[in-house]
């Protein structure tokens, strides 16, 4: 570890970490069907929880700390990732750099937002592939409104059926932790993209875009309220938190710099990823 990232590793991080790693495998844990009172009577069960936790952890990391060093690549000071842990299905809120310097160029602005994303969106596709060759189908869930589901975007379809084929009639995915773990990278990987503000996307439309990136923003949002109405009400929760977090882009002091090939077609990969990961409806209860 170099000096000037052991400097930047504060106690904050190290909790951070530890608390959502703990979190995500007691999330993993339950998934395995570990129950709460076998976790508290055979503490060791919680083990069970390790294939998720870990890859959902590294898949994380990787994303992180991809834009850290992009943004020590081109001078723009960052701090080391925050982990959020959360009482949720996913145990994890995710995580994330605070940049405490400006970012000075577009080509800095592709590189930083466009590297945490595709970094992680990799690694989660390997999760995927490895942990749906070890998942297999299970009769349908009966619709009791109290079991849930997960959704699928077009990507995570098409490698169930290169990995495992289609389901027989009445029957779904029982996703191993792994692929589960993978399946939560990509969905993180599609909310990190969407062109807003200063999402990891919002730095990628803005260097692409310029000013226009602020009509884009609005148009998002307005399908993301639509969606909301119509698909999935948490789409709705989602438009309304990008109008609170902000829908313009601060400016970047070298404009003027064009970005070269490389970095457009960095853009527009974004942008690919962006569309196949996109999950009408994430999650949803059987039986409504």
């Amino acid at each position: 570890m170099s000096d000037s990232i052991r400097e930047r590793l504060t106690r904050k991080h190290v909790i951070l970490f530890v608390l959502t790693f703990f979190s995500t495998l007691i999330v993993g844990a339950l998934h395995a069907d570990v129950t709460f009172r076998e976790m508290l009577s055979h503490p060791l069960r919680v083990l069970a929880g390790i294939p998720f936790s870990f890859t959902l952890m590294f898949i994380l990391l990787t994303h992180e700390l991809s834009h850290f060093f992009a943004s020590r690549y081109h001078h723009t000071t960052a701090t080391l990732p925050y982990f959020i842990p959360a009482p949720t299905i996913f145990g994890t809120f995710g995580a994330f750099i605070k940049m405490t310097s400006p970012i000075l160029s577009r080509k800095a602005l592709v590189d930083i937002g466009a590297s945490g994303p595709i970094a992680g969106f990799l690694v989660s596709i390997v999760a995927c592939a490895f942990g749906l060759s070890h998942s297999h189908f299970i009769p349908m869930p009966a619709a009791d409104g109290e079991s849930y589901a997960f959704g699928s975007s077009l990507l995570f379809d098409f490698l169930g059926k290169v990995f495992m084929g289609t389901p027989p009639e009445g029957f779904v995915v029982d996703m191993h932790p792994v692929a589960f773990a993978g399946w939560i990278g990509l969905f993180v990987t599609f909310l990190n993209l969407i062109p807003i503000g200063q999402l990891d996307g919002g730095h990628v439309a803005f260097a692409l875009l310029g000013r226009k990136h602020r009509l884009v923003s609005i148009v998002i949002v307005v399908f993301l309220a639509l969606a909301g109405v119509f698909v999935w009400e948490g789409w709705l929760v989602w438009a309304v938190l990008m109008v609170i977090l902000g829908l313009r882009h601060p400016p970047v002091m070298n404009w003027e710099v064009p970005l070269d090939p490389w970095r457009r077609l960095v853009g527009i990969a974004a942008i690919v990823i962006f569309a196949i990961t996109f999950i009408p409806v994430p999650i949803f209860i059987l039986g409504q």
